[in-house]
């Protein structure tokens, strides 16, 4: 198991973009697709703008809708506590699942960590929390300690000789991303 660096997730979001590119993905497009069976909160640093956007393609590639914060136009323009009180909401009963693009600039964000506690209650025990841990092309990534209890979503080589996605969980266990999107 390997977490992914930035460059290999842009790569693979760019695969699957085709020729339209991922320029404004979040922007151009809704935030919901009308046949996902799944949505999921999408947790992130707003310095990441283009990694989400590439998450966004990584997700909906596999049948997700996806729910970002400034995609959303009923977000007030300046944050403030409506803006906390709706995230809390998506977090809590808008999305099934809970995925954390935790980049570095996240790991270092107050309310990514405070989305992080708020999702934890709700999500963590019917195993609908992840974290995306996202290294820089270095290979650093600067995960805090309390995030070793929560499953990660990570990039592995299958005995076929091809990468798969898979959910690994602190207990040790693991089953494919694919899976955990539709259970």
């Amino acid at each position: 198991m390997a977490i992914i660096t930035r460059s290999q997730f842009t790569s693979f979001a760019q695969s699957k973009a085709g020729t339209g590119g991922l320029r404004g993905v979040v922007n151009k497009t809704r935030m919901f697709s009308s046949t996902a069976t799944t949505s999921i909160f999408l947790s992130h640093s707003h310095y990441d703008k283009n990694v989400v956007e590439e998450a966004k393609i990584f997700f909906e590639n596999l049948g997700i809708n996806i729910y970002v914060d400034w995609a959303d136009q009923t977000m007030p323009e300046n944050t403030n506590g409506t803006t906390a009180t709706r995230i809390k909401n998506q977090i809590i009963s808008g999305n099934d699942k809970f995925v954390l693009l935790a980049t570095n600039s996240a790991v270092a964000s107050k309310w990514c960590n405070w989305e992080v506690g708020i999702a934890d209650p709700f999500k963590l025990p019917s195993k609908k929390i992840a974290l995306l841990p996202l290294a820089d092309n270095s290979g650093t990534w600067n995960g805090n300690e309390y995030f070793q209890i929560y499953p990660r979503i990570e990039r592995n080589l299958t005995k076929a000789g091809s990468y798969n996605y898979f959910v690994f969980y602190p207990d040790g266990s693991s089953e494919t991303l694919y899976v955990w999107l539709r259970r």
